[in-house]
C-alpha cells in the first residue's frame, strides 16, 4: 500500500473519532452546567479549553467560548468543524480505497454539518455529530475488507479513542471546574454498560475504573490501546528475533496499557489525572512511531522536464 494512503487511512479514523471525543467532552461541559445551576461556568469552561484540551482560555471563559473554539472554529483540528473538514480533506485523497459508501458517509456529513446553525451550541449538534461518527465507522467495519487498508484506520481511531477517553476521564473530579461521574458516563455512552456490570452500584472510583479499565466497554482506555496494539501486529511482518519487541508504537502502547493493566486499580484512581496525561503522552509517541515507520516523511516527488 501507498503510504499516503495508509496515511490519510489512519487520519480518517483519528479525525472522525476526534469529533466524536470532542462532542462527547462538550457535552459533558454542557450537561454539568444544566444539572447543577451552582457550577462555575468559568472554572469549568476553562478546565475544559486549558486543562483537558490543552488550548489557551481565559480564566473568564464561558460555554460560548468553548462552542467557539472546539465546535465551530474550521482552523482549530481539534474542534469538530475542523475535525469534520480534515476527515473528508483525507477520504478524497484515498477515495481510490475507502468504499463507495464510506466516501459517501463522509462526504455527506461534512456537507450536513455546514448546514447546521452557528454560534450556539446545542443537544442537536452534539448528538447529531456522535451519531454521524457512529454511523461511518460502521459503514467502514461492514463495506470495507478487513486488511492493511482498514487496519490502519482501526488503528487511529482505537489511538484517538484512548486519546479522548483519557481526556474524558480527566474532566471527572476535578476541583473547581470537575463533572460529576455520572455525568461523563453518560457522554462516554457508558451509563448502561456501567450499571449492568457494577450491578447499579454507582461510586467515584468505579466509574473511574470503568473508564480506565474495562476489558469488554470499547470505549474504555484499556480496550482501545489493546485494539490498536492488535492493528499493530496485524500490519507487522512477523518478528524473527526472539528479544523484545521491535515496533516502538506497540512498545510505547504496550507499556503504558500494562502499567495500567497491572497497577492496583486504587493506585491507578488515587493519582488518575497523571496517569491520563501520561497515556496522552504514550499515544502521541506511538503516532510519532507510525509516522516515522510507515508514513512518507518527505515531500512527494514530482516529475520534471527533461532537460535537453
Amino acid at each position: 500500500m501507498l503510504s499516503r494512503i495508509a496515511e490519510s487511512l489512519f487520519w480518517i479514523g483519528r479525525y472522525t473519532e476526534r469529533a466524536d471525543g470532542t462532542a462527547r467532552i462538550v457535552d459533558v461541559l454542557r450537561l454539568q452546567l444544566l444539572e447543577d445551576p451552582a457550577a462555575d461556568e468559568a472554572a469549568a469552561s476553562h478546565t475544559v479549553l486549558s486543562v483537558i484540551m490543552g488550548l489557551p482560555g481565559r480564566p473568564e471563559a464561558t460555554f460560548d467560548d468553548v462552542g467557539a473554539s472546539l465546535v465551530f472554529d474550521r482552523s482549530n483540528a481539534s474542534s469538530i468543524t475542523g475535525a469534520w473538514f480534515a476527515a473528508r480533506e483525507n477520504a478524497r485523497r484515498a477515495r481510490e480505497t475507502l468504499s463507495t459508501e464510506l466516501w459517501e458517509g463522509i462526504n455527506t456529513t461534512w456537507h450536513r454539518w455546514n448546514g447546521f446553525g452557528r454560534g450556539v451550541v446545542t443537544d442537536r449538534h452534539l448528538s447529531w455529530v456522535r451519531e454521524r461518527a457512529a454511523l461511518v465507522s460502521g459503514i467502514a467495519d461492514s463495506t470495507m475488507s478487513h486488511d492493511e487498508a482498514w487496519d490502519f484506520l482501526v488503528l487511529g481511531r482505537s489511538v484517538e479513542r484512548a486519546d479522548m477517553t483519557a481526556r474524558l476521564v480527566a474532566t471527572g473530579g476535578l476541583p473547581g471546574g470537575g463533572a460529576p461521574w455520572s455525568v461523563v458516563l453518560s457522554s462516554c455512552g457508558a451509563q448502561q454498560a456501567f450499571m449492568r456490570s457494577q450491578r447499579g452500584l454507582l461510586t467515584d472510583e468505579r466509574a473511574a475504573a470503568f473508564l480506565v479499565l474495562d476489558r469488554e466497554f470499547p470505549r474504555s482506555v484499556h480496550f482501545s490501546l489493546l485494539e490498536a496494539e492488535h492493528r499493530l501486529a496485524a500490519l507487522t511482518p512477523p518478528q524473527t528475533e526472539g528479544i523484545g519487541i521491535a515496533d516502538e508504537a506497540r512498545r510505547q502502547l504496550g507499556r503504558i496499557r500494562t502499567s495500567l493493566e497491572y497497577r492496583n486499580p486504587q493506585d491507578v484512581i488515587a493519582d488518575l489525572p497523571a496517569q491520563m496525561r501520561r497515556v496522552q503522552t504514550a499515544v502521541d509517541a506511538a503516532s510519532t512511531a507510525i509516522a516515522t515507520r510507515y508514513f512518507q516523511s518527505g515531500p512527494l516527488p514530482t516529475w520534471t522536464r527533461d532537460v535537453i
